[in-house]
Parts: structure tokens; sequence; C-alpha cells
């Protein structure tokens, strides 16, 4: 399937595209360290820098979605093709998901749009997470 994927999307197949796709099944919402820890279990050659170009390109391709809450390092999910939020502890910095749960995407309209053809609305909500909280 992440082959598919990865071909799909117009790009060639590489170990180290494959292994940052398993890393992010792996763990969701994680930063290029943690990615590139992950990664170098498997190919211990890897760079960082190597980590962040595949992250660029699977980006720009669409197979990752970015999210940078606010004080953090940019995050990386696998992107599904829908359009959910995300919540974000103030305090440990964890992060869910947040289905959209009203309407269809991208789940809010703008009062005023400016001429803009709107596809995608993030909303980031902030809180802390039970075990933060208890």
């Amino acid at each position: 399937m992440l082959i598919d994927s990865i071909r799909g999307a117009g790009l060639k197949v590489t170990e180290p595209r494959l292994a940052v796709l398993r890393a992010l099944e792996e763990k969701p919402h994680a930063d290029a360290d943690t990615i590139y820890g992950i990664v170098r279990q498997d190919l211990a050659s890897t760079s960082l820098q190597a980590v962040y170009g595949v992250l660029a390109a699977l980006t720009t391709a669409g197979l990752l979605r970015k999210i940078e809450p606010a004080g953090s390092s940019a995050l990386y999910e696998l992107q599904h093709g829908d359009n959910h939020h995300h919540i974000v502890c103030r305090q440990c910095g964890a992060v869910a998901d947040v289905e959209c749960t009203v309407g269809h995407a991208p789940c809010l309209t703008p009062s005023a749009n400016h001429g803009f053809t709107v596809d995608t609305a993030e909303v980031t909500f902030w809180g802390l997470c039970p075990a933060c909280a208890a």
C-alpha cells in the first residue's frame, strides 16, 4: 500500500521514503527529529537532512500533512484526504485528531473569502490532556 501511494503520487519508491511513511504509521504527529530516530533504526546511514528532504517531497506530493502548532516544531502525519483538526495539550504537547463535526470539507465557511477558493480549514484546539489535567 505504501509503495502504491508513492507511485500514485508520481514519485520514485526509495527506502528512505518507505521508512518515513512507516515511521508516521507508527507515530503520527511526529516531528522531524522523532521521525529521524525511527528511520535510523532501519536505515542507519540516513541523515537528518535526508529525512527533511523526504518529508518535504512527500508533503509536496500530498502524501503527508504538515501541521505547525504555535510554539512547536512542525509535526507530520499521513494525509488521508480528510479535513480533520487537532487538539494540543499546552503542558506536554500531546496531539490528537479531532474529526470535522459539522458540514462538508472545509468544515468551516469564512464570513468573507475575499475571492479565494477555500479547500481547507485548519483549526487547532488547545487545552490539557487527561494526564496533565489530573
